[in-house]
């Protein structure tokens, strides 16, 4: 058996090595090739591409690497032609991964949608093309399956990946095997995974960390380096800081830090989903470009109150967001310290994270990779 697989992003790359992992444990004899980070490589998967191509994100980010990104979709097309898989795998990227599902499909090799696109939030017209685009789109979370049924997309609830991994920790065994100093409060900074990401947040993110630190200067702070390339870039902006200032910088091992914790400010994504499952307490914070964000906005594209996951799932205001001109150290700041006073909120918090990650909990990556072979079967 031979599928073909793309990812485009470090959370792309987790969710694929699942699967992969899943499908193998099913039909070892299933081959893999297609785009794919280290993770997906372990497990296998003959990436014929770098990932990290794939890796940019805002309208304005994009075009700028799109000739690079177009070349890439134009040789796997080539190659799954020449070639034709027994079933391909588009892993959420979707202003990649539909176009070459389409044309994949419509030279008869059938196609699967791993994630689906926020079409529950904004740009609801691209339900048209998810339409002509996939066999069956596998849905992670709970409250898209009835809408996409709405719209004749052939969609199946599988669950998340992640909440079948990740459960609360006990802080005091992360700080242990992090190497780090069991006695006082500790915020983990995750600024994100992408480059551009790392470039908009980590000033004002070490910005609020110094805010804090000045006024409790018993806080400490630790922030995970994803690849070398985000750590040049983190370390470029720490150098601008006063060096009392407490940060501890560690190469991987986010969820380690996460759970290591007190308190999590996070850029909205994967992360957010992450710290909810490990229960830790969180602030997020996000900045687009102002090209990006200026043009969502005059454009009215964004049809949902909340960016973050644990929002989006409790259908409130669960977690503090703070977006764009609202991410700035003198708003983040006392947000932080007035969470990390408030045990009673904190603790609330977590128990609705609990509640949120067993309604995710259904050993997601087998269910995947059963709704998989299903499809080839047929």
């Amino acid at each position: 058996m031979r599928i073909g697989i793309v990812a485009s992003e470090p959370s792309g790359d987790l969710l694929g090595a699942s699967l992969m992992r899943a499908l193998l444990a099913l039909r070892p004899e299933a081959r893999f090739e297609g785009v794919g980070g280290p993770r997906m490589i372990e497990q296998g998967c003959r990436s014929l591409y770098p990932m990290q191509t794939l890796s940019v994100m805002g309208l304005f980010e994009v075009m700028r690497h799109l000739p690079a990104i177009l070349a890439i979709r134009r040789g796997l097309l080539r190659r799954f032609q020449a070639e034709p898989p027994d079933l391909f795998i588009g892993i959420d990227a979707p202003d990649f991964n539909l176009d070459l599902e389409a044309r994949l499909k419509a030279r008869g090799i059938p196609s699967v949608h791993y994630v689906c696109p926020s079409v529950w939030a904004w740009r609801s017209g691209r339900v048209k093309k998810i339409r002509r685009a996939v066999d069956l789109l596998l849905s992670i979370l709970p409250f898209e399956t009835p809408f996409l049924e709405r719209q004749r997309v052939p969609a199946r609830f599988v669950g998340h990946p992640l909440a079948d991994e990740l459960g609360p920790v006990d802080p005091a065994a992360a700080r242990a095997a992090l190497g780090l100093a069991p006695d006082g409060p500790l915020i983990t900074l995750l600024p994100g995974s992408r480059a551009g990401e790392v470039g908009r947040l980590a000033r004002p993110f070490l910005e609020a960390a110094l805010w804090c630190h000045r006024r409790r200067p018993e806080l400490r702070f630790a922030v995970p380096l994803v690849n070398a390339a985000v750590g040049r870039l983190f370390a470029a902006e720490r150098d601008r800081f006063p060096l009392e200032l407490p940060v501890t910088t560690v190469d991987g091992h986010s969820r380690e830090l996460i759970g290591a914790a007190d308190l999590v400010l996070t850029a909205s994504g994967t992360a957010t989903l992450e710290a909810m499952l490990l229960q830790r307490p969180m602030l997020v914070g996000y900045r687009l470009s102002a090209a990006t964000y200026g043009l969502v906005t005059a454009l009215n594209l964004i049809k949902v109150p909340y960016v973050s996951l644990p929002n989006l799932l409790a259908g409130e205001a669960l977690v503090p967001e703070f977006i764009q001109e609202r991410c700035r150290a003198e708003v983040l700041g006392p947000a932080l310290l007035d969470l990390l006073d408030d045990e009673a909120r904190r603790r609330g918090m977590q128990t609705r994270f609990a509640e949120l990650g067993a309604e995710l909990r259904r050993d997601a990556s087998r269910e995947a990779a059963r709704a998989v072979l299903e499809l080839i079967e047929r």
